[in-house]
């Protein structure tokens, strides 16, 4: 398939990460040789520990693709939920969906799930201390006192499961200190942005140690409508989210952990701003206003629109320490979520097109895990159940009322798994790790569709299906020298299987779609350089993907999509995470990641249409680059600045025809995103003396300093439906200040 390949970009990202590399090694060299000293008596990086194998470890010694963020780190870049990660690490892409602010598109590797409909799997799994947030609607939601992030790349089928096809994303939170702590913090932009956060940590009592925390937002709309429109404002933000934290030391090595978050949203839904359209010459159907020419900031629009979340989660960690070498955990969960939405798809002061979502959704986990030890063998295992449930009412409206459809489903899941994992030390220099997870699933589904008076799938109709799947990894890890470690891995995941809700049909409710399946191979090496001031982390990966799950859009009756296991394809690329600290106040990032994604097989209608259909969400080049330089330190404070930079080559984002061969269908160029690159920018006065063990920070940021017309998602309805195509602006430079107290 084509992509980007302009060759300016190639050039360009070799050159800065060359660049990079220089920045940082030359300095410690130099100093090393000009004192006859090493470079150790400089300031080493922070090591990172995380849990990404289910125990912990150094970031630098697990043996995959993985990137970590600390708690400074995530604060310094504004990062407060998941939407906020896009291109912090490689070949990692994240966008909202169409017209929403609080579902996500995750992609790692080309892997996606583009629809947000209940009834789909991410192929990405995103955890919050350890609990698997079951799908894309709602999934972007603001976690108060996060400590850190973990991104895994490839599959992680073994330990983490279903719908890790991808890889898998780690929101850790802080635990509770025992000590009266806290930190408060108010930020004010422009579009009238407030945003306010309080963290507390209240002091031992007893057994018991805990914190808690809330956030608020607040911000005007960028998209502000006509007068007579059914909304005052568009694009604006509304959210509230907090956090329980409560830890019981128990004695006798047993612990226990209660968990709590609650996140709220009630805004406006986004600008769906017409690009394009042949519904007037099409349809005889006037008013559509086409905006082609860049970002508007002003909308006519006469439909409802609104987007409200409500979801809360419980979780309850028990571990009981066996001994020095063996820990039994587990893990109950249970989170709900209402999730509401109403979107103004044309546009326009007409009603062509007008859509709702109101989904209710809750799921329940247990876990049990064993981690531990024995000589030379380190192990995890245990056992796993997941069960769901979901309901959508999805009423639409189209051609001023004309066309109007009934459309509701809903679907249950139930899961259970067992999983084991273990490490043996062959030599002072290889290490063997292998691994193995056997799931099951059973699934349903409830579909009813009317139109008009006319019943094209009765109430009643219920589909059930069984699935299952078995998914090995194996690693080799390698110490090439003290510093240096290389590994090769070999992983398989899986994308649960089961029935289209939007089906328009009694016979294709019934029709059920098998799991989507990858088996990955990736070699990489991890090396910590100059002395500790620097690390390199290199991985190349090929990924084959069969039973691919494909929707395609066709824009008939309802909006709807066809869902067929339809072929096969392939990912490969190149990773490259490199970190510096050149000298004590400087310290550099820069992340690149290169992807060749294609489908090998991918049929329709009995023909292989695979070298004519574009892979979504797969840009070809992915850059990020951040920089964060100490100024000056004087007696009322420190000055630090900030810059980061994140680049992501053009991509689709349907599935359609490349070369038009079928004129009833669409084409993928109408729905190709530009490559764009956006800057953030932060400047900031720390250690401020507020009183006695009271220190504050005071920061001037801007976010896309560049103004940058970036278009983040599209929806193309086809020639079937007009070529009603909409776009939906990535936010405008936002800018403020942000001051802070912790004690």
């Amino acid at each position: 398939m084509p992509h980007d390949r302009s060759p300016a970009v190639r050039p360009f990202a070799v050159r800065v990460l060359a660049a990079a590399a220089a920045a940082a090694l030359a300095p410690a060299a130099t100093q090393a040789q000009s004192t006859g000293t090493t470079a150790s008596t400089g300031q080493a990086l922070q090591q990172i520990e995380v849990t990404a194998q289910r125990r912990t470890q150094k970031l630098q010694d697990v043996p995959l693709a993985a990137t970590a963020i600390l708690e400074s780190d995530l604060e310094l870049r504004g990062i407060t939920n998941v939407a906020d990660l896009s291109s912090i690490a490689p070949n990692l892409q994240i966008a909202t969906t169409p017209g929403n602010s609080t579902a996500a598109q995750i992609s790692i590797r080309g892997s996606v799930t583009t629809n947000p409909a209940l009834f789909w799997e991410p192929t990405v799994g995103m955890y919050v201390d350890g609990v698997y947030v079951g799908k894309m609607q709602g999934s972007v939601f603001d976690v108060v006192d996060l400590e850190r992030v973990e991104v895994l790349r490839g599959p992680q089928g073994t330990l983490y499961g279903r719908n890790t096809l991808a890889g898998a994303i780690n929101l850790v939170t802080r635990k509770p200190s025992g000590e009266f702590s806290g930190s408060a913090t108010v930020d004010l932009g422009n579009y009238g942005a407030q945003v306010g956060k309080v963290s507390l940590d209240l002091p031992r009592f007893g057994v018991l140690k805990a914190s808690v925390g809330v956030r608020t937002e607040k911000r005007d709309g960028w998209v502000k409508t006509t007068p007579g429109s059914s909304v005052g404002e568009l694009n604006d933000r509304d959210t509230r989210g907090g956090r329980l934290a409560l830890n019981l030391d128990l004695g006798r090595s047993l612990q226990l952990d209660y968990r709590y978050d609650e996140s709220k949203a009630d805004q406006n839904s986004r600008f769906s701003q017409v690009v394009r359209s042949t519904v007037g010459r099409d349809f005889g159907f006037p008013g559509i206003v086409v905006s082609a020419d860049g970002r508007k900031t002003t909308a006519s629009i006469d439909g409802p629109s609104f987007e409200r979340l409500d979801l809360k989660g419980h979780s309850i960690t028990a571990e009981w320490k066996i001994d020095a070498a063996n820990t039994l955990k587990y893990v109950w969960a249970k989170r709900d979520m209402d999730w509401k939405d109403s979107l103004d798809l044309d546009g326009s002061p007409v009603s062509f097109a007008h859509t709702q979502r109101l989904s209710t959704y809750g799921q329940q986990s247990h876990e049990l895990q064993l981690v531990g030890s024995a000589g030379a063998v380190n192990y995890v295992g245990g056992l796993f159940t997941f069960k769901d449930d979901g309901f959508t009412n999805n009423p639409q409206s189209y051609f001023g009322g004309g066309f109007t459809y009934d459309s509701t489903y809903g679907f249950t899941t139930k899961a259970d798994s067992v999983f084991g994992q273990a490490d043996v030390k062959l030599s002072e220099a290889f290490t063997l790790t292998g691994g193995l997870r056997h799931t099951k699933e059973h699934k349903t589904v409830d579909r009813f569709l009317a139109s008009g008076g006319f019943v094209m799938v009765p109430a009643g109709t219920r589909g059930s299906a069984s699935f299952s799947s078995t998914t090995p990894m194996a690693s080799l890890g390698w110490k090439l020298a003290p510093t240096t470690t290389a590994y090769a891995r070999y992983a398989e995941g899986f994308k649960s299987g089961g029935f289209n809700g939007e089906a328009q049909s009694v016979p294709e409710t019934l029709t059920p779609f098998r799991p989507e399946k990858v088996k990955a191979l990736e070699l990489g090496t991890k090396s910590v350089l100059a002395d500790g001031r620097a690390t390199l982390n290199l991985a190349l990966f090929h990924n084959t993907i069969t039973d691919l799950q494909q929707a395609v859009f066709t824009a008939k009756g309802s909006a709807a999509s066809n869902i067929r296991n339809v072929g096969k394809a392939s990912t490969q690329g190149l990773e490259v995470e490199f970190s510096a600290r050149p000298t004590d106040d400087l310290r550099v990032q820069a992340n690149y990641g290169y992807l060749d994604a294609r489908f090998d097989t991918l049929m329709e209608l009995g023909v292989n249409v695979a070298s004519n259909r574009a892979v979504v969400h797969a840009p070809r080049h992915s850059l990020n680059l951040m920089a964060d330089q100490t100024l000056a330190r004087a007696s009322y404070g420190t000055w630090r600045a900030m810059a980061d930079y994140s680049f992501t080559g053009a991509h689709y984002l349907y599935p359609y025809q490349i070369e038009q061969t079928d004129p009833t269908q669409a084409v993928a160029a109408n729905t190709r995103v530009r490559a764009a690159g956006l800057l953030n920018l932060r400047l900031g006065l720390g250690n401020l003396k507020l009183g006695k063990d009271v220190t504050g920070e005071a920061a001037l940021w801007v976010r896309n300093a560049t103004d940058k017309q970036h278009i983040a998602n599209m929806i193309d309805f086809g020639p079937g439906f007009g070529n009603l195509t909409q776009a939906y602006y990535a936010d405008p430079r936002t800018f403020g200040v942000s001051f802070s107290a912790r004690w």
